[in-house]
C-alpha cells in the first residue's frame, strides 16, 4: 500500500506539472495550425505563443526521461554521516512538533488536490468547448467606460491621416476626443460591427479592440442612424456612408448602405 501511495503521489505530481502543461501546448498549437488562436490573442502575439509551447512540449519529454517519483527525490541522503548510530534519529522537539508537520501536509495535499481538479477542468474545457469570440453581452457591459484608448486630446489630423483606413475603433478615438468635429463633416466610411442599442432609440455599431489577448478587450460603438428595428441586437453589419458632425459637436454616422453579414473570421480589431 505505502508503494502503491507513493505511486499515486508521483503520477499526480507528473500530471499537474508535465500533463497539463503539455496539453495547454497541444491546444495552442492546433489553434495556430486551424488559424483560431487570434480569437484569444492579438495575431502579434502568435509566433510568441507557439515558440512557448514548443519549448513546453521539449521539456516535458525530456522530462518524462526521469524515473517516475524523481520530482520527490530532494536529495535528503546526507551520506555516511547521516546514518551514525551514536545520534539519536529524533528529538524531544521533533517529537512535539511532528503533528503540526502532518497537518501541514495534509493541508498541502488537500490544497494540490483543490488546484489539480480546478486546473484539470480549464483544460478540460478548453478542449471539449468550441473556441468562440467574445459574447455580444461582454462588449454592452463595458460600453460607456472610460479607457485609456479612447480618451484624451485630439490626436488624429486630417492632414495627415488616412481616414479611409479607419476601423471602428479608430473613428471610436475620434468621436470620443475629436475637438473640431466639422473636420470630419462629409468623411466616408466602410465599417462592419455588430449592433448594439445605442442612446435612447438610437443604434451603434461595435467592435471589440484588443491589445495583447480577450482579457484586455475594449468596446468601441459608433452611433448610427438607422432604424432601431431593423437589426437585432448582435447582428453583423457592413455599413457604408458618411460622418457627420451635429450641431451640438457630436459625431454620428449616417449610411447609405447596410448589409447583414456573417461574423467575420476575425472579429477583433488591434
Amino acid at each position: 500500500m505505502p508503494e502503491l501511495s507513493a505511486r499515486s503521489r508521483a503520477l499526480a505530481t507528473r500530471w499537474l506539472g508535465i500533463g497539463l502543461a503539455s496539453v495547454v501546448a497541444v491546444v495552442t498549437l492546433g489553434l495556430a495550425v486551424t488559424d483560431r488562436l487570434s480569437l484569444y490573442i492579438s495575431p502579434e502575439s502568435v509566433w510568441f505563443a507557439c515558440a512557448a509551447a514548443v519549448v513546453t512540449l521539449a521539456g516535458a519529454i525530456w522530462s518524462c526521461a526521469l524515473p517516475l517519483g524523481a520530482e520527490e527525490d530532494h536529495g535528503h541522503d546526507h551520506g555516511p554521516a547521516a546514518s551514525r548510530s551514536d545520534e539519536p534519529a529524533t528529538s524531544v522537539g521533533d517529537e512535539a512538533d511532528r503533528p503540526s508537520g502532518l497537518s501541514r501536509r495534509r493541508l498541502a495535499g488537500v490544497g494540490a488536490l483543490a488546484g489539480g481538479v480546478v486546473a484539470t477542468g480549464v483544460v478540460v474545457s478548453a478542449l471539449v468547448l468550441p473556441p468562440a469570440s467574445l459574447s455580444v453581452e461582454l462588449a454592452m457591459s463595458r460600453a460607456g467606460e472610460e479607457t485609456a484608448l479612447f480618451a484624451g486630446a485630439d490626436t488624429v489630423a486630417l492632414g495627415v491621416a488616412d481616414t479611409s483606413t479607419f476601423g471602428v475603433g479608430d473613428w471610436a478615438s475620434v468621436f470620443a476626443a475629436a475637438t473640431n468635429t466639422t473636420a470630419y463633416d462629409g468623411a466616408d466610411v466602410t465599417l462592419q460591427g455588430f449592433v448594439t442599442p445605442g442612446e435612447g432609440d438610437g443604434v451603434n455599431l461595435t467592435r471589440l479592440v484588443i491589445t495583447h489577448c480577450v482579457i484586455d478587450a475594449q468596446t468601441a460603438a459608433l452611433p448610427v442612424s438607422v432604424d432601431a428595428d431593423a437589426y437585432k441586437t448582435g447582428q453583423w453589419v457592413e455599413i457604408t456612408g458618411k460622418v457627420r458632425a451635429d450641431d451640438d459637436g457630436s459625431l454620428h454616422i449616417e449610411p447609405t448602405d447596410v448589409v447583414a453579414i456573417d461574423e467575420p473570421k476575425d472579429p477583433y480589431e488591434y
